[in-house]
Parts: structure tokens; sequence; C-alpha cells
């Protein structure tokens, strides 16, 4: 029954996926796993983002309460570092092959 439910709108993992879809979202929290950057340090680590575009992500992620106003992950944050690092490497093993379907 839980699994039939997984993705509508009012169950918790959509909101999981929302955060994890994000462009930025999961990059910054993976730029954050080894402790508080910088805004500009941030930027650096990244790259290809605009500081407009960081900040906004930055409050977005201190409003789900996955990052602190001094950038840094907080407890429920660092539990996000599992489920990136298992997509990432789902994407290493299968990028290619999702590229050429493309």
């Amino acid at each position: 029954m839980q699994t039939v439910r997984m993705l509508l709108a009012d169950c918790p993992a959509r909101l999981a996926f929302d955060i994890v879809s994000n462009t930025w979202n999961a990059v910054v929290i993976w730029a954050l796993k080894d402790g508080p950057r910088r805004h500009t340090e941030l930027r650096e680590q990244i790259g290809g983002v605009s500081a407009k575009v960081l900040t906004e992500t930055l409050r977005r992620l201190e409003e789900y309460g996955l990052v602190t106003r001094g950038y840094e992950l907080t407890a429920l944050g660092r539990t996000m570092l599992v489920p990136i690092e298992a997509m990432g490497q789902w994407a290493y093993e299968h990028g290619e092959q999702v590229a050429v379907v493309r």
C-alpha cells in the first residue's frame, strides 16, 4: 500500500524526489559534504552557477532544513548524502546508456 502512494502529491517520498531533482540542490549538498563553505568558495567549487542561483538554492535548502545560514549541512542535510551518492553511482554506471538513447 505504501509503495502505491509513493509519488502522490501528499507523500513524503515525492518531496524527496522534488529536492534531489532540482538542478542545483544535490550539487550544493554534495559540495558541502566536507564542511561549511563561504558563498564564493561554493561558486568556485561547483562552477557554472551564478551567484543569484546559488543564493536561491541555499535559501531553498535552508527552508527545507538541510543547510544552515552559515552554509553548512544540518544533520538532516547529511542524510541526503547517501541517496545523492547512490544516484551519482547509478549515473556513472548507466549514464552512457541513457545518453545514447537521448
